[in-house]
């Protein structure tokens, strides 16, 4: 179930962008139509299509196209203002953090909305089925009068089909078929079409009445109407919940037979007599069109005969108005596609807290060696004036520049990992106050440019299924010493500076110790221990002290980021014992925390382009 609510998170944004993008699609649409109400109907027709099989086609395919087609660049990319804001009005709906609930409710409220996560899908799971077996049901009802049916190779019908499919430019010939159940003369079948034709009709027919019907079910077969009839039913099925999708559908019957009466009326045929061929095909046929075959009396019949009466002749589009649908059609192409070239995959940075974005250094020198000690020890750490890491891999910098663990960095070179390297950026004397004010993640930012610059650095994120470790609170309730307001840790960890503070955090081989810290700051810190996200789920918002000791499965490398927080000064001792307990035993026993193992969708670091950094 969580699984599923993890999907359910990254699929509603995604949804619910796609859905009023489809909208505001289908609204120019209309105004297009509403221009354009004195032309032709198969214009109208396809412009209402277009709207409907838009559902079925998101943005974001075209934009994810554009990406792909940008030419790659060998910098950081800033984004502009007008792209943020394009960004923004674009994707309205993003992936917001879960609400924080209280320990007190968390309880009650965790469980109602595991009960009600999948309602919705289980509501558009039933409607879905409603619409298909409604559909099949339909289908099976004229697929069984066509089982019925007997071909028919001669007559004045077969005549006059064959004379008209002439006329028409259809090339593969249309079987007609004799049935002697009251159906309407309908075309039935997409890949080889077949008029169903009621036995006894033609009795009560004129020729030029038999001619006027025949003529508009080859015009459906010539607009292939049927395909597009099914391309409307599974919008239809898919987002029956839209309103819109209904209205859709009315509206392209009524422009489809309105589109095959002017096709008609332009081959000569009198408006009295096709008029009056409609009237007797309804008189003589008993029961409603089916939406799985293209029939005569499709539409409002009443609009349709006083339509067919009075109208002049539709106009043909002049060339104002050719313009006005070749700029619509470039636009709705080209603009998803200028967007995707705009959003080319990007070094993202962590955005700065607000206000202090100016505020962030950058560093003056840098230098990037191969390493030959070959010692075993890696260390990787923020200094007084800048960053420093000695016997490291790259991929080490990069998942600590982007806050991630080794398995959320995809598509690296196995170099990147393997090999090691000597680093230290320093930032001017001018900047050293202003470093000491940054928090980690304006020091993770300050990595992200660097990295850019000289490694020819390019990524993306991505959201992928992966493995991971929720933090939750025990049957037994939390075991956390909540920190005093204000408490100097007089005897606690200490920083370079020699201070103390809240906020620190220490992690040695079998043993963590915390002074003054959240636990979405411990669960990241248990993410670099163990290799693997871990996501905090307790609810608990307070800050906390604590030492927790396990034996360890083997000697991890530093902290990265130490001592931001978590650098042991003076003053600070550990003790040497450690517990015999592993790393989630000791967390149940002595914090009354668990970690559970879950598969959730995490927002992943694919590597685009990156070089080996010169010797220089």
């Amino acid at each position: 179930m969580e699984y599923l609510s993890g999907v359910r998170a990254v699929i509603s944004p995604a949804v619910g962008n796609h859905l009023w993008q489809s909208t505001l699609f289908a609204a120019v649409a209309a105004m297009l139509t509403l221009a354009l109400r004195k032309n032709q109907a198969r214009v109208r027709y396809r412009l209402w299509l277009a709207a409907s099989v838009k559902f079925l086609i998101p943005f974001s395919l075209l934009i994810s196209v554009g990406s792909h087609l940008a030419r790659p660049r060998n910098s950081v990319s800033v984004e502009n203002g007008l792209y943020s804001v394009a960004e923004e009005l674009s994707q309205p709906f993003t992936r917001t953090a879960a609400p924080v609930v209280v320990p007190a409710v968390r309880a009650a409220g965790a469980d109602l909305l595991s009960r009600l996560r999948g309602v919705p899908m289980v509501v558009w799971l039933c409607g879905f089925v409603a619409a298909l077996g409604l559909w099949w049901w339909r289908w099976r009802r004229f697929s069984a009068a066509m089982r019925d049916a007997v071909p028919v190779s001669q007559g004045r019908e077969v005549d006059a089909l064959r004379r008209l499919e002439q006329i028409a430019g259809v090339r593969t010939p249309i079987r007609l078929l004799f049935s002697q159940d009251s159906v309407e003369p309908g075309i039935f079948g997409i890949v080889r079409p077949a008029l169903v034709w009621p036995a006894g009709i033609s009795q009560h027919l004129t020729d030029a009445h038999l001619e006027a019907i025949i003529a508009h079910e080859v015009w459906h077969v010539r607009r292939h109407d049927n395909l597009a009839a099914a391309a409307q039913m599974i919008v239809e099925a898919i987002f029956w919940f839209h309103p819109l999708v209904w209205w859709l559908g009315a509206r392209l019957i009524e422009e489809r037979e309105r589109a095959c009466d002017e096709e008609v009326l332009q081959l000569g045929k009198s408006p009295q007599v096709y008029a009056e061929s409609i009237l007797k095909t309804c008189e003589f046929c008993v029961g409603s069109p089916l939406v799985c075959i293209s029939g005569v009396t499709g539409a409002d019949l009443k609009s349709r005969i006083i339509r067919i009466m009075s109208e002049p002749v539709a106009l043909k589009l002049d060339l104002g108005k050719k313009m006005l649908l070749l700029v619509a059609g470039a636009m709705a192409v080209a603009g998803p596609l200028t967007f995707g070239l705009m959003q080319e995959p990007q070094t993202h940075a962590a955005p700065p807290v607000a206000g202090t974005a100016s505020k962030v250094p950058t560093f003056e020198v840098a230098s990037i060696k191969p390493n030959k000690s070959d010692t075993g020890m890696s260390l990787l750490r923020n200094t007084p004036v800048g960053f420093s890491a000695s016997n490291i891999s790259l991929k080490a910098v990069i998942q600590y520049a982007y806050g991630v663990e080794e398995n959320q960095i995809l598509g690296a070179p196995g170099w990147l990992g393997s090999e090691r390297f000597d680093m230290e950026a320093k930032v001017s004397s001018s900047d050293t106050d202003a470093l000491h004010n940054l928090n980690p993640d304006q020091l993770r930012l300050m990595l992200q440019p660097l990295l850019a610059d000289r490694l020819q650095l390019k990524v993306h994120t991505e959201a992928r299924d992966l493995p991971v470790l929720v933090l939750v609170v025990t049957k037994g309730g939390p075991k956390l010493h909540e920190a005093k307001p204000g408490d100097t840790y007089p005897n606690g960890l200490k920083g370079f500076d020699g201070g103390g503070g809240p906020g620190m955090m220490l992690m040695r081989p079998g043993q963590l110790t915390a002074q003054g810290v959240d636990l979405p700051f411990v669960a990241k810190q248990l993410s670099q221990q163990l290799g693997r996200t871990v996501q905090d789920k307790t609810g608990l918002t307070g800050k906390y002290d604590f030492t927790m000791q396990w034996k360890p499965d083997r000697d991890p490398s530093p902290m990265p980021g130490a001592p931001q927080p978590g650098q042991q000064g003076p003053g600070a001792t550990l003790s040497t014992d450690s517990s015999e307990a592993s790393i989630f035993t000791a967390l149940q026993e002595q914090l009354g925390l668990k970690l559970e193992s879950r598969k959730a969708p995490v927002e992943v670091l694919v590597i685009d382009h990156v070089e080996a950094p010169s010797e220089n």
